[in-house]
């Protein structure tokens, strides 16, 4: 079987809660020890670099893309695995997707949130079977998972919206989720 990859959302930012940064790296280090790819947005700065030097440092492969406008910005990690530079936000989210066998949202922006909305689409659509995960670290992503059941209650999705996405607390629970369906 071939090697899986896991495309990982996430801020270009660190937050504020130390512990944001934290969780990024534990979730490096644990798709390395997995041996999977993480497929990323190339950045070197904030959560999406400290993901990305804990595979590395653990001797994982990394993919990332980024596009032209954003090296400087997001301080292109030229160092990857696979380094591709694209035109466009819509192809760089093309890009990863297509590379990746699940997808992992970490806390993060508005990009973060554009980002899982249109895979969360494109699953709503039957565009795609992938796994969607959330690390909810601190409760950061509870308020979005209200928002969904909010929805669904108010008419505008169908109660099965809220079944392609997993919640999970912890590192080690994203860990045994991703084995799951990844298998």
């Amino acid at each position: 079987m071939a090697a899986r990859s896991v495309c990982v959302f996430c801020g270009a930012r660190p937050g504020h809660d130390p512990i944001y940064m934290q969780e990024a790296k534990a979730v490096g280090q644990m798709l390395a020890a997995e041996g999977w790819r993480l497929v990323y947005g190339a950045g070197d700065v904030g959560l999406m670099g400290a993901t990305a030097r804990a595979v590395q440092a653990a001797g994982g492969e990394t993919f990332g893309v980024i596009p032209a406008h954003l090296v400087s910005w997001e301080v292109g990690k030229r160092d990857l695995t696979q380094y591709i530079v694209v035109e466009t936000m819509h192809e760089r989210k093309k890009v990863m997707f297509m590379n990746s066998d699940a997808i992992v949202v970490l806390p993060g922006g508005a990009g973060s949130l554009d980002e899982f909305f249109e895979v969360l689409t494109w699953r709503q659509l039957g565009l795609h079977q992938k796994p969607i995960f959330i690390l909810n670290t601190n409760g950061y992503w509870t308020p979005l998972m209200q928002i969904l059941d909010h929805v669904v209650r108010q008419g505008f999705a169908a109660e099965n919206v809220k079944s392609f996405v997993q919640s999970l607390e912890t590192p080690q629970d994203l860990r045994i989720a991703l084995r799951a369906a990844l298998s």
